[in-house]
């Protein structure tokens, strides 16, 4: 994993066609802006893990005939 600190306005290239640049709400809080082509999916963190804990349960809930 590679840890790097940005500030807001800064942003970091991942591979040539993925902007990921950092942005500040009215609230003061730290948002991500990622540009990147359409047929790149883009998944928050959570609901990638969620889907990988449904991946790994599916198999075991199948009914046996």
């Amino acid at each position: 994993m590679l840890v790097i600190g940005r500030k807001p306005g800064e942003y970091v290239m991942i591979g040539d066609n993925v902007k990921v640049k950092v942005i500040r709400s009215e609230q003061g809080d730290l948002r991500l802006a990622i540009e990147a082509p359409k047929e790149v999916k883009i998944t928050r963190g959570e609901i990638y893990e969620k889907e990988l804990a449904q991946k790994k349960v599916a198999p075991l809930t199948k009914e046996i005939s």
